[in-house]
This record gives C-alpha cells, structure tokens and sequence, in this order.
C-alpha cells in the first residue's frame, strides 16, 4: 500500500447512517435513492481492499458513479463521512487511476468569483474498466516481472557458481517456467486497454452469447492442432478488410457444415 493509500485510509471516518424524518415511515423496504447509493459505496469499498484499492477511493468512485453528476469535494465529503484529507485524497488518487475526472463546478447560486472544481465518474464503464486494467498493469504487473527477472539471473549465477547444486537448480528452473506464465499473463492483460472501449463491449457481448459448451469445444479443437497452424490461421484473418472477412467467413461456415457431416 502507497503512503498514499495509507493516509486516505487512515483519514476515514465512520459513515453516519443517511436518515431524515420522512424515512422511518418508509420502512427498510423502501429505501430513498440516497440511501442506496451510500449503501453501494460502502460495499464497493469493502470490495476495493481484494482489488488493490483502499476503501475511501473505492466508496468515491461508486458514489459518484451512482450520482452520475459533478459533486464538489465537499458534497463527497458530507455524503460519505470522510474528512477533509481523506476525500481529497481518493479524489486526487481516483483522478490518477483514470476513473474520475475534474470539470468546472457549474451549479454556483449566490456565489461570485470564478468556478470551483468538481469531480465527475468517468461514464464510460467500459472506458474506465481498461484505465483501471492498465493502472494495475504498472503498479502490479511490471513491477513483479522485474522481480521475478532479477531473481532468476541471480539464481542462474547461483547455479554457475554451485553447478553440484540441485536446490538452485530446481529454483532456477522454477522461477524460469514461472516468469514465462507471469509475462503470457502480463501480456493478454495489457491488451485489454489498448482495445477500444466498443470493440471490448462487443467482443465480451458477443463472448456472452456463445454457449459455455461451444467455447469449450473450440478450445479443444484448437488443442489438437499445430500450433504453427493455429498462428498462421489467426494472422491470415488478422490481414483480411471487413469485406473480405465476412465473405471468408461465409465461406468457412459453410466448408465446416460439410466437413463436419
């Protein structure tokens, strides 16, 4: 955790249950829309903790989101029960992380001067899912490749140096193997932000219309092939215009429903 994170989690104070007079005869089952959205920020910053973000920017991202409006500093502040530092802070964290914005505060009744600040949620789910993507990327991902490199270099001197050594050369080999997976994981993370926010909508859209059977299947197949056949395949698709992947794919479609009789 940042100094930081550290410090907005320190500055969190108890959030006061949202009540008004008209409330208790609403009863639990029907709750103001205030009251939900405080609700969903406390979860969402309870969750934020398995994802690597403190409570205090977790809660005002959600809240923000939920409101889906401009709210100044203080109108976070006042609504999530944090302190002065504390909202500050997750709101100057949340803006580096890409999912909140700064705009000009436009609802100024009675006041002089210039505009003010306020913070507005990225609207973009899709948008903000990929910044957060590559934000973890850089704080977590490229980080602990170059942990993981640095100790496989050490531990292959440790070998040089000790060839009778079986226990450094099974690490050796180990954190070998490992940093291949990590940097294959690495990898198919980072292609997730360099996706258009459209193109990443449909494919998952799409992805959730196809039986978990059929993608089972095809992972199989692809199983079975050469994997020089399989990259030869997928470059060749990559190559081809709109146009002529739509007539290859008909084409394919229809080769496969004969084959496969």
């Amino acid at each position: 955790m940042s100094d930081k994170q550290a410090t907005v989690k320190a500055h969190v104070l108890p959030t006061p249950p949202p009540a008004t007079a008209g409330d208790a005869a609403n009863g639990p089952d029907h709750k103001t829309a205030e009251e939900i959205r405080i609700e969903l920020a406390r979860a969402w910053g309870e969750m934020g903790a398995a994802w690597g973000v403190t409570p205090a920017i977790a809660r005002v991202h959600a809240y923000l989101m939920a409101r889906q409006e401009p709210l100044t500093e203080r109108e976070v502040r006042e609504a999530l029960g944090l302190s002065h530092r504390a909202a500050s802070l997750a709101l100057a964290e949340a803006e580096s992380w890409g999912i909140v914005e700064r705009v000009r505060e436009l609802r100024r009744v009675g006041r002089r001067g210039p505009a003010g600040t306020a913070y507005l949620a990225v609207g973009d789910h899709w948008q903000w899912f990929g910044r957060v993507i590559a934000e973890r990327k850089v704080r977590e991902g490229d980080p602990i490749i170059t942990v993981l490199e640095a100790k496989e270099r050490e531990a292959a001197a440790a070998v040089e140096a000790n060839p009778d050594d079986d226990e450094l050369a099974a690490l050796r080999d180990w954190l070998s193997a490992f940093l291949v997976f990590v940097r294959l994981f690495d990898r198919a993370v980072g292609l997730v932000p360099q996706l258009d926010p459209r193109e990443l909508e449909r494919s998952l859209s799409l992805l959730g219309r196809i039986p978990d059977a059929t993608i089972l299947r095809l992972f199989d197949l692809l199983g079975g092939l050469p994997d020089q056949d399989v990259i030869d395949l997928v470059d060749a698709l990559s190559r081809l215009s709109p146009v002529a992947a739509r007539r290859a794919t008909k084409l394919m479609s229809g080769v496969i429903r004969t084959v496969s009789r």
